[in-house]
């Protein structure tokens, strides 16, 4: 048996759930890869663990991984991952989502889960449009870029996740991508050890449906993007703006340690209690 193998087996349904459904070229499984690899450095007991995931192509990640799994409702993650983690606040929740999932229909639950500073870490895969179901245009897709209901392109403006996130109050947001991984190992460890709402934005190409569409060529092509196309804070902060313009930005944006909706729960619970008892 190889060496990696048991690693392999301690994290995974692997008995069960392979292969598994996404299309070759695709950086979910990276995603996933990093979230397991950033569990097994803080050491976490997998029955403390507690995935869940709405609709899409990231949501099927929590039937592939061993931990506690919701795989539930399409936007609707972090409403139920907020009713976990109040129903046992020891649960460590991870929420998975991609942009369409989180962004769209999701949208409003994201923006209350950062401004009551839930103690959740959101994993958002962000590859710019709705991988399953066709690759239609999502909240995230680029202006000009061509979806299957965008096929002149894109007129809107997109949502950037780590802007509007950090702006409705989470403690911690940071955006990587699936050619940096050693990079993204170690912002999804970070976000899962603080407090507080946690979001990583994991940028990953989508070779059957966006790559396609767009003409950026095959898996390889789209990884070349990522190589090329983003930049690290540090590189941000020393490239003339000119060089700097159209390059997307990888790193931590926010790393508060604001109390989270949890404890503030149970500070109010423990305030109330005594002062019946009194």
């Amino acid at each position: 048996m190889p060496a990696r193998l048991p690693y392999a087996y301690k994290y995974l349904r692997a008995k069960k759930k392979f292969p598994h459904v996404w299309c070759p070229g695709c950086g979910i499984g990276i995603v996933m890869g990093s979230i397991i690899r950033a569990i097994d450095s803080l050491g976490w007991d997998l029955d403390d663990i507690l995935m869940v995931s709405g609709i899409g192509c990231t949501s099927r990640m929590p039937v592939y991984v061993d931990f506690n799994t919701l795989h539930t409702t399409h936007g609707r993650a972090l409403a139920f991952g907020t009713g976990a983690k109040m129903a046992n606040p020891k649960l460590k929740v991870l929420a998975v989502m991609g942009d369409g999932d989180s962004m769209a229909i999701g949208g409003n639950h994201i923006i209350h889960a950062a401004r009551r500073n839930m103690d959740i870490t959101a994993i958002i895969v962000n590859n710019n449009n709705y991988g399953m179901t066709g690759g239609q245009f999502s909240p995230t897709t680029p202006q000009g870029a061509k979806t299957s209901t965008t096929p002149y392109g894109m007129i809107e403006p997109d949502f950037d996740i780590c802007k509007l996130t950090a702006a409705a109050g989470a403690n911690f947001v940071a955006r990587g991508d699936v050619y940096h991984v050693v990079e993204l190992d170690g912002i999804i460890k970070k976000a899962l050890s603080g407090s507080g709402f946690r979001v990583v934005e994991a940028l990953a190409p989508c070779p059957t449906n966006f790559g396609r569409a767009n003409r950026q060529g095959d898996a390889v092509d789209m990884m070349k993007i990522l190589k090329n196309d983003t930049i690290s804070i540090a590189q941000s902060q020393k490239l003339p703006p000119e060089k700097a313009a159209g390059k997307i930005v990888r790193g931590i944006f926010e790393n508060r340690d604001e109390i989270g909706y949890t404890e503030r729960y149970q500070n109010l619970c423990d305030r109330v209690s005594s002062e019946v008892k009194k």
